[in-house]
């Protein structure tokens, strides 16, 4: 798992901030002082620099590590402060965690990648509508020499023949919008029942989950020439690609869209919830679309706006 937090600003004391606001921030998750000095210790939590303003009014978003490792937020959201003001705090976890977050009430705002999901938020009461903003699409990557010979448009007879020839292979196994699509991918090859996980043995003796984010599982990848299905906005932001390619891409099946949500003020009266509306409304109009169309790494564009169609 990687969680990205910013900074908060400091108090005189606890009593300070309201009990609500206090219940949100010291519940981002909620792992126990021992869990989170684990994880950093392990390096699993990165802690953002960047502060809001003293005066600055504030939201919170859950969102994916996609997103924030990708780069967008820092191109994205001082477009979104300069328009109004406003400044954003992302946690940035797996999809199935900052939905999670957003479910307790800890999150003013949710942007993330698992459609089926998100309209499952919706249709339990926990935000009134899914908007969608964006999408990119995933990739297989993996060793340049790509010794299971998956190179090609066909996701599904890819992952098969890494399954076959026992390679290496990286899972996010996080819950992540990442992961919910790779399961899905690895259910149409047959290895796997719907819904399930595929045992190893299924899915080739290289298979292997890390529990991590985005970046750290391509880092792992990096470093063992290992297989695994990646967002390519992260790819394209990743430096760390040794013997690295992408070896198969342009499959519809591939296709990532990300969708915003304002949670719920009915549940959770204490939210920022004008503020995350300020937001929802920002990021879909088309100076927010736009800046997102703006975002490009070497030339190439991560991410491809379509609030229009909504």
């Amino acid at each position: 798992m990687t969680l990205t937090l910013m900074r908060l600003r400091r108090s005189p004391s606890p009593g300070a901030i309201p009990a609500a606001r206090q219940s949100r921030f010291h519940g981002i998750p909620r792992l126990g002082r021992a869990g989170l000095h684990a994880l950093i210790a392990s390096g699993a939590i990165v802690l953002s620099a960047a502060a809001p303003s003293a005066s600055a009014e504030t939201i919170t978003m859950a969102s994916t590590t996609s997103t924030e490792q990708s780069g967008l937020f820092g191109h994205l959201l001082p477009a979104f402060k300069q328009a109004t003001g406003i400044d954003v705090k992302v946690v940035a976890v797996g999809t199935g965690q900052a939905i999670d977050m957003a479910k307790r009430g800890d999150a003013d705002v949710l942007f993330v990648h698992d459609t089926a999901a998100e309209e499952k938020f919706v249709a339990e009461g926990f935000a009134a509508k899914r908007f969608p903003v964006m999408y990119n699409d995933f990739v297989l990557i993996g060793p340049k020499d790509d010794p299971a010979g998956t190179k090609g448009r066909d996701i599904v007879a890819a992952l098969r023949k890494v399954a076959a020839a026992n390679a290496p292979f990286v899972s996010r196994g996080d819950k992540s919008g990442t992961d919910a699509a790779e399961r899905r991918l690895w259910t149409q090859t047959g290895l796997a029942e719907a819904g399930q996980p595929v045992p190893g043995e299924r899915k080739g003796a290289g298979y292997k989950e890390c529990g991590c984010g985005m970046g750290p599982a391509l880092n792992i990848a990096a470093s063992t020439g290992a297989y695994l299905l990646a967002d390519r906005g992260t790819w394209l932001s990743f430096k760390n690609r040794a013997d690295l390619a992408v070896l198969v891409e342009g499959d519809k099946r591939l296709f990532n869209q990300y969708g915003v949500m304002v949670v719920s003020p009915a549940k959770f009266p204490q939210l920022n919830s004008a503020g995350a509306q300020k937001f929802v409304d920002w990021v879909i109009s088309p100076a927010g679309q736009s800046t997102i169309a703006s975002y490009k790494i070497a030339g190439e564009q991560l991410f491809f706006p379509n609030a229009a169609g909504k």
